[in-house]
């Protein structure tokens, strides 16, 4: 079960390219992700082995759309 986190004072981090679509922090031990343009939308929460399987689908081409 995740909590309910309490981002207010989150450290956001962009993308390495720094466009800020994109933004994550690490929150009490869980990993949030934004979208930087629209901050006020609320943020997805994913425990460290949910975050590494999306990582690593991701650099394995998942979620490519072509």
């Amino acid at each position: 079960m995740k909590p309910e986190l309490d981002l207010t004072h989150a450290h956001w981090q962009s993308g390495s390219r720094g466009k800020g679509d994109v933004q994550i922090a690490f929150v009490e031990g869980f990993i949030a992700m934004r979208n930087g343009r629209h901050p006020e939308v609320p943020a997805l929460v994913f425990t460290p082995s949910e975050w590494r399987a999306f990582v690593l689908g991701a650099r394995q081409g998942e979620f490519d759309l072509t």
